[in-house]
């Protein structure tokens, strides 16, 4: 065990100091490892560590949330985002051992077709334009409530005739008491680098350090989460317009203790009627100060959603409206093969 967590706290040493490394040569790219595969945690408000429940899309998250009990579970995923865009990905857990796990997965983007012109812009045509994620999860438990797990992943874009390459790491820690309900957990999201540039310039990942708070509420069949994310930057300024009635007026910077406070966390509620059904909403702070200068309404920020279990197949459900013109939805389902075939 003390070999294991000395080769994982040095690869995570070395990952940092790449991801350090890239992010003084180029700007932050590859944004979409930022959005979630599982609709419990988009429902929750698009960030979540620490949820246990019977969904191995919860994995991409945090690797520590896999387990020999998603043995030969199969888990897919889609989601309608904003515009034409498209996401979807399959995934697939499997015990080893007394105390390990091993997972993997692919998750494609696809941002549907654009129009390409030439440098006078008269049009020549349209292209696709696509990334991809191939992820190979392991997980192994430390003691009887504390579980780590590490998430590799090659990502690949591939933009009209330009692609780029890179590769990543997730390293994730769960402390789990079930008798309390209660989930701690700390990660280090998308630690590497470029291994393909687009061109001469090289561009970063959007590495992260996130920690995921998640309690049951007493006797009652609620639970509260709360999740902080982009803990390698205090400052998170946004924009506002001047006058919150004519969106096309000067723009403001919006920077306060608070508001910087917020933009870092995301709240979550849920309703567990039954170990097999659950109800969720969660509120994104960020989101929707991000869309201060778009056509935001009452929902932005807030999303919501479902799943329940029947025998063997689980289903989810969540929806979000970060402004006015998009309404994003995404849809889960989940399997054990071993369950299925009884």
């Amino acid at each position: 065990m003390h070999s294991i967590l000395r080769h994982t706290l040095a690869l995570m040493g070395a990952l940092i100091a790449c991801s350090i490394a890239a992010a003084q040569d180029g700007t932050t790219a590859y944004q979409f490892l930022n959005v979630p595969v599982s609709s419990h945690v988009y429902a929750l408000g698009g960030h979540n560590l620490t949820i246990i429940d019977d969904d191995i899309n919860l994995v991409e998250q945090n690797p520590a949330l896999l387990g020999k009990e998603f043995d030969h579970q199969v888990g897919l995923n889609y989601m309608r985002y904003i515009g034409s865009t498209n996401f979807m990905g399959a995934r697939y857990g499997q015990g080893i051992g007394e105390h390990g796990a091993l997972g993997v997965g692919i998750q494609y983007y696809g941002y549907g077709k654009m129009n390409a012109a030439d440098a006078s812009g008269v049009i020549t045509g349209t292209f696709n334009a696509s990334d991809m994620a191939f992820t190979l999860t392991y997980s192994h438990d430390i003691s009887e409530n504390l579980r780590g797990g590490i998430n590799l992943k090659y990502v690949y874009s591939s933009y009209e005739t330009y692609s780029a390459g890179a590769i990543a790491a997730d390293l994730g820690i769960n402390y789990y008491n079930p008798d309390k309900d209660l989930s701690l957990s700390l990660v280090a999201k998308n630690l590497g680098g470029q291994v393909k540039k687009f061109n001469d310039k090289r561009d970063k990942l959007p590495w992260d350090i996130q920690l995921g708070f998640s309690k049951g509420l007493g006797s009652t069949p609620f639970r509260l989460s709360v999740t902080a994310f982009g803990l390698t930057k205090w400052k998170s300024p946004y924009y506002e317009p001047a006058d919150k009635n004519n969106t096309s007026s000067e723009l403001v910077e919006k920077e306060k203790f608070v508001s910087n406070l917020f933009r870092h966390l995301v709240f979550g509620v849920e309703y567990l009627p039954t170990d097999r059904i659950y109800i969720a909403a969660g509120y994104n702070y960020k989101t929707r100060t991000d869309m201060s200068t778009y056509k935001r309404n009452f929902l932005s920020g807030f999303s919501i959603g479902g799943g329940m279990k029947v025998k063997a197949l689980g289903f989810g459900v969540a929806f979000a409206q970060p402004h006015t013109g998009a309404t994003t939805f995404m849809f889960n389902l989940t399997t054990s093969i071993g369950e299925l075939m009884r």
